[in-house]
C-alpha cells in the first residue's frame, strides 16, 4: 500500500481517510462556527451603540470573512490529504489564532483586583459571547493534537 498525504491507498480506486484527519477537520469547522457566531454577536452589539461607525464594522466583518474562508479552504485541502494545508493550519491556529482567543480573557484575569471583579458586569450578551469563545478555544485545542498525531490510519 502507498501513502499520499494523510490518506492510505487500500485499493486501486479507494483512499481511506484516517479518523484523525476527520476529527481535525470537524474541529476546524466547529471553531469556525463558534468564531462566526461570536463575530456576528459582537457586530450586533456594536451596531446597537449610539456612536457606531458602520463602515468600521463592515470592514472588520469583511476581514474576518476572508480569514474564515481561507481557514475553511485550508481545512478542506487538509481533509483531502494536503500536508502543507495541515501545516499552515497548525501553525496559524496553534499560534496567532489561539493567542488572539485567549489574550483578552487572560488580560481581564490579570487586571482584576479580586476574584469578585471577574464576576461583575456580566450580561446575557457577555455570557453568550464567552460561551462562543470557549467553544472556539476548545475546538482549536481538539484540532491541534488531531492534526499533529502521526502514524498510519487504523484498519478495521
Amino acid at each position: 500500500m502507498t501513502e499520499i498525504g494523510a490518506f492510505e491507498r487500500t485499493s486501486a480506486a479507494v483512499w481511506e481517510r484516517p479518523e484523525r484527519a476527520i476529527l481535525a477537520y470537524r474541529a476546524v469547522v466547529a471553531a469556525l462556527v463558534a468564531g462566526v457566531a461570536e463575530t456576528l454577536g459582537r457586530a450586533a452589539i456594536a451596531l446597537d451603540a449610539s456612536d457606531v461607525r458602520v463602515s468600521g464594522i463592515v470592514v472588520g466583518l469583511l476581514v474576518r470573512a476572508a480569514i474564515y474562508a481561507a481557514v475553511f479552504t485550508l481545512a478542506a485541502r487538509m481533509l483531502t490529504g494536503s500536508r502543507w494545508a495541515r501545516l499552515i493550519l497548525v501553525i496559524g491556529l496553534g499560534t496567532v489564532g489561539l493567542a488572539s482567543l485567549v489574550v483578552e480573557p487572560i488580560g481581564a484575569i490579570l487586571s482584576a483586583h479580586s476574584f469578585g471583579d471577574l464576576l461583575t458586569g456580566w450580561t446575557p450578551n457577555t455570557v453568550l459571547l464567552g460561551l462562543f469563545r470557549a467553544a472556539h478555544v476548545l475546538a482549536v485545542l481538539v484540532f491541534l493534537p488531531a492534526a499533529l498525531t502521526t502514524g498510519r490510519p487504523s484498519h478495521r
